[in-house]
């Protein structure tokens, strides 16, 4: 029995859009059902009456001395210390930075946390592309490799370390897949981390919207060294990403953007850095995007990120029981596993994974998402797909490109979507078979 909380339930009404018409195929108003989470959450009601009261006094970050110069300034400022205390952190050794997104969070540790080539990553077959590309180009990158289910090979993050000892620099991986949802055990990643000097880097762009984080694990060794996320993915849009992180490893190289507001002094032969968070800050603030970050802060808390997590965790597994009894749908995680956000991906046999997007997009008016959702080694590997294969599809644009189907659920969701949802499949099924 799926008994969803009541009072999540209520909360739908502070998401704006989410009984928006949208027109399908045929004219027709239809209600949106939004199952693209995982790629980005409508915004909370209440960032808009936050932003439209500060844009009265909406002036330049840190540049100006006039009296809404300073509102700005301190809002800015002081955000920091609210990001720390959704993570509990009240710890001088963390700083947060802020950048466009969770992409260029990891390009900037990335810059900052190796110096060389000969600088040993190890990260894993799991990763998102951003969370894997930027190490490639600073590192020499070596990787975890994933079970027939998709799951880290936990023991080879420590025979990696000890193959490598003494050149690993870094240690990145996913608090939680964007492909198959499972959360990965980051504090005991962090103790082999650290165990052998490197420092642990999580890309919880997929975690940190799902559930509370302890950033510093029960004792020093369990520390996460440096968290990135996304505010788009929780709540607050406006192009705004986090990282949480200790400030000592900012000062050791040039920033990543240099430019205004990195520096102290300027002269023709020399420049004098700032110290980070502002060196790593370079060209003028997102300060209303800072604003819809730290009010979905407040707004999921207001919720209750407890509350959130079991709401999603109903709903994925709602969902589970529901899709499997479909015999043409094949699953790319393993259903079993309660350690999973509320991302689920699958296939229907028979048919590409773009057939269906479309049609519940056209049709039912259903959005979801498909193709390798930014992961291509991982989504291949699920497939059994050789990588040698992948150069075929690079070279032929004409072929068709392999890829999943991904739904993935937020707390304002609902099983009556999903009944919907698995009605819709079912007709899909139904109406392609009639056409054969």
């Amino acid at each position: 029995m799926y008994m969803l909380d009541k009072d999540i339930i209520n909360c739908r009404d502070t998401i704006v859009g989410i009984d928006t018409l949208v027109k399908n195929i045929y004219g027709e108003d239809t209600k949106y059902i939004n199952f693209d989470n995982a790629a980005t959450t409508p915004p909370f009601k209440n960032i808009f009456d936050e932003l439209e009261k500060y844009m009265n006094y909406y002036a330049s970050v840190g540049r100006g001395v006039g009296y809404k110069s300073k509102i700005s300034s301190d809002l800015y400022n002081k955000s920091r210390q609210r990001v720390k205390k959704f993570f509990d952190i009240n710890d001088e050794r963390y700083t947060v930075i802020y950048s466009m997104n969770t992409t260029q969070s990891i390009n900037i540790l990335a810059n900052a946390l190796v110096k060389s080539k000969k600088d040993i990553v190890i990260s894993t077959r799991m990763e998102h592309h951003s969370n894997d590309l930027p190490w490639r180009k600073y590192a020499t990158v070596k990787y975890v490799e994933v079970d027939e289910k998709g799951k880290l090979k936990v023991e080879q993050f420590e025979k990696l370390c000890k193959k490598y000892l003494g050149k690993v620099k870094v240690v990145t991986v996913t608090g939680a897949s964007n492909v198959t949802g499972y959360i990965n055990d980051v504090h005991y990643i962090a103790k082999i981390a650290h165990k052998y000097n490197a420092v642990i880097v999580v890309d919880g762009a997929q975690l940190v919207p799902h559930k509370k984080i302890n950033i510093l694990g029960s004792c020093k060794e369990e520390e996460i060294d440096f968290m990135v996320f996304s505010a788009h993915k929780m709540y607050a849009p406006f192009g705004t990403g986090v990282i949480v992180g200790k400030i000592d490893r900012f000062n050791e190289k040039y920033p990543f953007i240099s430019g205004g507001g990195t520096v102290d002094i300027v002269g023709h032969d020399r420049v004098f850095w700032l110290k980070a968070p502002k060196k790593e800050e370079g060209g003028t603030p997102n300060v209303a995007g800072v604003l819809s970050l730290i009010t979905a802060m407040d707004d999921m808390e207001n919720i209750g990120l407890d509350k959130i997590e079991l709401q999603e965790n109903l709903l994925k597994d709602y969902f589970t029981e529901k899709i499997m009894k479909i015999p043409e749908v094949t699953l790319y995680y393993d259903p079993d596993d309660k350690k999973r956000v509320s991302v689920c991906c699958f296939n229907i046999k028979g048919h590409r994974h773009q057939e269906l997007a479309e049609y519940l997009g056209n049709k039912e008016c259903i959005g979801i998402r498909t193709g390798c959702f930014c992961a291509q080694p991982y989504v291949k590997k699920l497939l059994g797909i050789k990588d040698s294969d992948t150069f075929i599809f690079a070279s032929d644009k004409s072929l068709y490109t392999p890829g999943m189907i991904r739904v993935s659920f937020a707390f304002y969701n609902t099983v009556e979507e999903i009944d919907y949802f698995i009605e819709a499949v079912k007709r899909f099924i139904k109406i392609t078979a009639d056409k054969k």
